[in-house]
C-alpha cells in the first residue's frame, strides 16, 4: 500500500502528526506506526475519518492539497452556489495549475471577499498560504507557516463534508479519502457532483 502512495511516503509522520490533532484513541491506534500511508490506513479503518482527512492534508505537497480541497469542495457544492465562492474555488484550481503568485493573491482577496464561510474560500486560502509571503505586494516577505496550507485544506475538507447535510460526512469523508489517495498516486482526484 505504501508504494502506491508516492506523493506521501516520504512525508515525515512524526512533523505532521501534531498538527492532525488527534484524539487519545486515536493516538492509540498509531502506536508504532511510523509511515504516512499505514497512518492512513490505521485511522481509517478504525473510523477516525476527520483525522484520516487531516493527516491527507498535512501529508500531501501543498499544490497537491489544494487541488484535493478544491476537488472535495466542488463534489459538494450546491446549484446554487454563490458566484463569489465559484471563483474562489476555481481561483485555487487555476493556482494549482499556473502556482502564480497574482493567481495565489486573486483567489486569497475572493475567499476574503466571500467572508472566508465556505470549503471554496478555504480552498483559496490554501492556495495563498502555499505561497512564498503572506504579506502585501511590495512589502517585505513574511513566508507563511509550513502548516498553513495544510490546515486549510483540511478546514476546506471538513467544511465541504458536512454541507447542507452534516449526516452525510462519513459516506463523504469515504469518498474524500479516496481522491486523497488517489492523488498521492499520482491521479487527478475527481469526484463527480454529489447526487442530491
Amino acid at each position: 500500500m505504501s508504494q502506491s502512495l508516492g506523493k506521501i511516503i516520504d512525508t515525515d509522520l512524526a512533523a505532521i502528526r501534531p498538527r492532525v490533532g488527534l484524539s487519545t484513541d486515536a493516538a492509540t491506534v498509531l502506536t508504532n506506526v511510523t509511515l504516512v500511508p499505514d497512518a492512513l490506513l490505521r485511522l481509517e479503518a478504525s473510523g477516525f475519518l476527520v483525522e484520516a482527512s487531516r493527516l491527507v492534508a498535512h501529508a500531501l505537497p501543498k499544490r497537491e492539497a489544494v487541488w484535493w480541497a478544491c476537488m472535495c469542495a466542488s463534489h459538494t457544492a450546491p446549484g446554487d452556489l454563490p458566484e463569489t465562492d465559484r471563483l474562489a474555488r476555481e481561483l485555487a484550481e487555476e493556482w494549482v495549475r499556473k502556482q502564480t503568485d497574482k493567481g495565489r493573491r486573486e483567489a486569497m482577496a475572493k475567499a476574503e471577499a466571500g467572508n472566508f464561510g465556505t470549503p471554496e474560500a478555504w480552498a483559496a486560502v490554501a492556495a495563498f498560504w502555499s505561497g512564498d509571503s503572506m504579506s502585501p505586494e511590495g512589502q517585505s516577505p513574511v513566508p507563511p507557516a509550513p502548516h498553513l496550507c495544510g490546515t486549510a485544506v483540511a478546514g476546506a475538507v471538513v467544511l465541504a463534508a458536512v454541507r447542507g447535510d452534516p449526516s452525510r460526512q462519513p459516506a463523504r469523508l469515504k469518498r474524500f479519502l479516496e481522491s486523497g489517495r488517489n492523488i498521492a498516486a499520482g491521479g487527478p482526484g475527481r469526484l463527480p457532483p454529489e447526487e442530491p
